[in-house]
């Protein structure tokens, strides 16, 4: 039996209520670390995982020091599509790719399609598409298809980009019969409510809880690569009401509606209503032990493949470095600009 390859990921991990991918990641680091091929210090590491544009500089410094480590780079967006500063964020992502990356693992077919049409190029290495999945140990499904006398729908959010769906939540707020439905919103809103009830960002523990005490979920978000939130909602056996639009599709299939247009929900929870428990049992997606194994042979397939003479290995010069660097300082330019705009508007 071969010996395992040791993985570190390279990410600023919190343990606090924070983004999808923090999340998504500390899921795949306790799977690594029970398969008994996770490594504290990327100095010790066959195989190093990077995420999306997290701690590149850091990577192009530890690949000039060693240039025989590999890389794999874990992508979502285009990040253009739905941020100000997407231009330059894909810009940084996609420059750092072509240099670190011995291979690529998309979030989804449409974050692999759509990064291909921004002009990621994938030459000289593998990729692969796999979904997230969040712990189960955490995310579980609740325990009957019950539902509630006044129907209980939630939605969630960290991020509190207007362009996560803020625009629908708001017409459900004056549009949605109160009478025969309750809902809330869980996490950082741009917008106030008179009928939702906004409740603060919480940690995955009591998120997973008020998940399990709903009975639909509403993800209005039109832009996503892989939606944590989406995925922790279904994980939890919530049907799912979703924005018909990127990856929503490819995760949601039968377990849950489709809409194209606002005015078009309140019949869609009629449907899931009419036919719940059908709903729920459509729902069939891959746990994080596949996810995380998926990982594991990829990545472990990437160290095989990078070996010996005839293989194409990547190279790293302090040129790529100061371009990378400068596509960076650029982005934080652009991130300043927008926040000083925001702050003049709100005067």
């Amino acid at each position: 039996m071969s010996q395992k390859i040791k993985v570190h990921i390279l990410f600023d991990f919190v343990d606090c209520a924070w983004g999808g991918g923090n999340q998504f990641l500390k899921a795949v680091k306790d799977y690594l670390i029970n398969n008994d091929s996770y490594v504290d210090s990327y100095s010790e590491a066959d195989v190093i995982l990077i995420n999306s544009h997290h701690n590149i500089l850091q990577a192009i410094k530890i690949k000039l020091q060693n240039k025989g480590i590999r890389f794999v780079h874990r992508i979502d967006g285009p990040i253009y599509y739905y941020r100000d500063d997407g231009y330059y964020l894909d810009k940084l992502i996609f420059g750092a790719n072509r240099v670190l990356a011995n291979g690529t693992i998309f979030q989804s077919n449409y974050t692999k399609n759509a990064s291909i049409d921004r002009g990621i190029n994938l030459e000289n290495q593998k990729s692969s598409v796999i979904i997230n999945a969040p712990n189960p140990l955490v995310f579980f499904r609740k325990e009957s298809n019950f539902l509630h006398k006044k129907i209980r729908l939630i939605a969630t959010s960290w991020s509190g980009n207007i362009k996560k769906g803020f625009d629908v939540y708001t017409w459900l707020d004056k549009n949605l019969d109160f009478s025969k439905y309750e809902m809330i919103f869980v996490g950082n809103s741009p917008v106030e409510f008179d009928n939702v009830i906004h409740k603060e960002a919480m940690n995955s523990k009591d998120l997973a809880s008020e998940l399990r005490k709903s009975d639909i979920f509403i993800f209005a978000s039109k832009v996503e690569s892989c939606s944590n939130s989406l995925l922790e909602a279904m994980h939890s056996g919530l049907p799912v009401v979703s924005f018909n639009s990127s990856s929503n599709p490819e995760i949601v299939q039968n377990g849950g509606e489709l809409f194209e247009n606002v005015e078009q929900i309140p019949q869609l929870l009629e449907d899931i209503i009419a036919n719940y428990t059908t709903y729920q049992n459509n729902i069939h997606l891959p746990s994080i032990n596949q996810v995380g194994k998926a990982y594991y042979e990829f990545i472990d397939d990437i160290f095989i493949n990078t070996q010996g003479i005839n293989c194409i290995k990547k190279r790293v010069s302090w040129v790529d470095y100061l371009k990378i660097k400068k596509t960076f300082v650029l982005w934080k330019s652009k991130q300043r600009l927008i926040r000083l705009k925001e702050i003049i508007e709100s005067k």
